[in-house]
């Protein structure tokens, strides 16, 4: 059979969740996705025997009672995942190469500004104040609450506020600064106009509580896809849209390469979009777009992308961190963003993988450092990452990624002597590996960049010109877990009422 009630092109966290709640609703759906695994950053991949996530390192908000359990309990997660709880005291550790003291971001607001007080004497009034600013900002968010209570952002005094002068407003002490903006990787803050609110819905989310998957984000996406197709929905991978194809006004069918050999029409009467909103405007052809929202959509600033390092360490000769650490180089957590040449990376996040084993030692660490699509330019008409094909970019390219690993190496090394010695190989990727293994623009790594100067310009709605397209993912609502759970729900209360699919959330 190839008509449904829905077809949803790609099946990252977006496109499962929505997949989901229109099975559970009773339409009949099927998601297509053009890679060998499901799940978008939810992937993941081994090296050396060694398990590392393509895009979750932690998430937030699962403790009982809080947004994000309470949606994964809706989705029928909670009960299957296998999860780690990060350290109380400490969960992200903000640290400097010229200092020995981790500075600790813990769980529970309480416990956040009691930590990082005993470490900031005369900062108790000071955090208690960025807490409570913090949790404000987030009563204006209804999905991110669960409630049915409406507060108009647009009458809130902090719409055109950056995220820096937030934090500048509630301490002069550069270095507390630093410490609160330090995982600021979390949403690639870039000082003159990443909102204060996407601070604090993403660092609030975490304060609440914070977790890694046991071996890996992918079984979120699995037991979606499980449970999709236990509903009747149907979940095919190596399936790659190529075309929307229109009828009237209305998407009749998408054309689909298999194994880009054989090609099919698929056919809905309902299309969800969850990938890249530029690379769904592409295979729009025959009109049904006016010019000037794909104008308005390409000159959107996409974020940053990123260089990775995969290590995989010698048997048990590195500990296992139950945190995340955050290292800079200066004490300015908004000046890595812009690196130059000489001073990359500034500043770097590394998360060790949550193991079943026990046994106190890590198998790997991911080093991150921000990078820019400029810097990989020359090598964009090579490609890496497509279903049954893959061109080496050539040694020029090669050369490139082993001195950047060598830098960042030499980074660490000056923050832990010695870890050099521990590494029996790695394996690097740059924003070109991003954007053919994600399908992000430039590789970005959440898409579009939020900016607190024009709010209303990067939002994006759902509905599209096309009456029977709409849109969901990272770049509807907010990216991470959290934001794009809730952007499912967004994408699905225009075929589903909006009152009643809340209702069931609250309810499971």
């Amino acid at each position: 059979m190839n008509k449904y009630d829905v077809v949803i092109v790609g099946s990252g966290l977006g496109g499962l969740c929505c997949g989901y709640i229109l099975s559970k609703e009773g339409y009949n759906v099927c998601i297509l996705e053009k890679n060998r695994q499901l799940g978008g950053s939810l992937q993941i991949f081994s090296r050396g025997k060694a398990i590392f996530d393509t895009g979750i390192h932690y998430i937030g908000g699962l403790a009982e009672g809080q947004n994000l359990h309470q949606y994964f309990r809706y989705f029928g997660l909670i009960e299957k995942l296998k999860l780690k709880r990060l350290d109380m005291d400490g969960y992200d550790r903000i640290s400097f190469i010229d200092d020995p003291i981790d500075y600790c971001h813990a769980q529970g607001h309480e416990n956040f500004v009691n930590t990082l007080a005993e470490q900031f004497p005369g900062e108790r009034n000071n955090l208690q104040l960025y807490i409570d600013k913090i949790k404000s900002a987030c009563e204006f968010f209804p999905l991110y609450r669960l409630k049915d209570d409406r507060k108009d952002i647009m009458d809130t005094d902090f719409l055109g506020i950056n995220a820096k002068q937030f934090i500048e407003s509630v301490t002069a002490n550069k270095k507390l600064q630093t410490v609160l903006a330090g995982s600021n990787a979390l949403y690639a803050g870039v000082p003159e106009k990443t909102p204060f609110y996407l601070h604090a819905l993403v660092v609030n989310s975490y304060i609440e509580s914070a977790w890694k998957c046991i071996n890996g984000g992918s079984q979120i996406a699995k037991y979606l896809s499980q449970s999709i197709k236990s509903m009747g929905g149907t979940v095919l991978n190596y399936h790659q849209v190529t075309r929307f194809n229109l009828s009237g006004n209305e998407i009749n069918s998408v054309d689909v390469n298999i194994h880009e050999q054989d090609r099919i029409k698929i056919e809905g009467k309902i299309f969800i979009s969850d990938v890249d909103i530029s690379k769904t405007l592409e295979m729009i052809k025959d009109g049904g777009i006016r010019q000037a929202y794909r104008t308005r959509i390409n000159s959107l600033e996409n974020t940053v992308s990123v260089f990775i390092l995969n290590i995989v360490f010698k048997k048990n000769t590195f500990d296992y961190w139950n945190f995340n650490r955050y290292v800079f180089d200066y004490v300015d957590a908004w000046k890595p963003i812009k690196y130059t040449s000489a001073d990359w990376p500034g500043g770097i996040a590394m998360f060790t993988p949550a193991s079943a084993k026990d046994d106190g030692f890590t198998d790997s660490i991911t080093i991150m450092a921000y990078m820019r699509y400029e810097d990989v330019k020359m090598w964009e008409q090579t490609h890496s990452v497509i279903p049954h094909h893959s061109r080496n970019r050539g040694e020029e390219y090669e050369e490139f990624k082993r001195k950047k690993a060598e830098k960042l190496i030499d980074f660490v090394e000056r923050f832990i002597p010695g870890i050099r010695q521990n590494i029996q190989s790695y394996y690097s990727s740059t924003p070109l590996t991003y954007r053919d293994y994600i399908g992000s623009t430039d590789g970005s790594l959440y898409g579009i960049l939020k900016d607190c100067n024009d709010p209303l310009k990067t939002y994006i709605s759902p509905k599209t010109k096309i009456p029977n397209l709409f849109l969901t993912g990272q770049n509807l609502n907010n990216h991470g877990v959290l934001g794009v759970t809730i952007s499912s729900v967004v994408t699905c209360s225009e075929l589903v009422d909006k009152d009643y699919l809340l209702n069931k959330i609250r309810q499971s």
